[in-house]
């Protein structure tokens, strides 16, 4: 976190929001493709000349890099990608003969991405919004950690009210 951001007045810092989310978006309109995330993947949307078939590009995925080129010319993207990638799981295809769909597992599927490419602008995963998930969704490990995340936050919240309401006695309270 900006300490400095932290310290502003609440209009400055929804001023501040606003520029950078204007920014952020132009920067990103700005690219040769559209991506989104999900926790573990990401969906990247490039468009090709009509007509295109997938007979007529080279896509490379690597556990650090991406390529996606039509034979014979300069690559549409190109680089290192922003974190490690499942490649076994990751695939591509090419949608109404306009759009190729580059569908990109995640190693790491318990963190957002900044950009799909190093060289590229970065968003602000902290603004980042994501659909409601259930816990069922979470894998063993994840999952019980979350659990006892969550029944601690109870316990303290239950400490704190039993200390600010020293009247009421809990003693032969059963709480599940």
């Amino acid at each position: 976190m900006d300490p400095e951001y932290d310290n502003l007045p609440q209009e400055e810092r929804e001023r501040r929001d606003k520029e950078d989310r204007e920014r952020e978006k132009q920067e990103q309109a700005a690219l040769p493709y559209r991506w989104t995330q999900e926790l573990g993947e990401v969906d990247v949307t490039i468009p090709v000349p009509q007509g295109t078939r997938g007979k007529d590009l080279v896509v490379v995925m690597q556990k650090k890099r991406l390529s996606v080129a039509i034979k014979g010319q300069e690559p549409i993207l190109a680089g290192e990608l922003c974190k490690e990638i499942k490649v076994e799981d990751s695939t591509w295809s090419v949608q109404d003969n306009k759009v190729v769909i580059v569908h990109l597992e995640k190693l790491n599927n318990q963190t957002w991405w900044e950009n799909v490419l190093t060289h590229h602008p970065k968003i602000n995963t902290r603004r980042i919004e994501p659909e409601n998930s259930k816990l069922s969704d979470l894998d063993g490990e994840t999952r019980s950690m979350v659990e006892k995340m969550m029944f601690d936050n109870q316990q303290k919240a239950l400490k704190k009210f039993q200390e600010a309401h020293p009247e009421l006695d809990f003693s032969n309270a059963k709480i599940s």
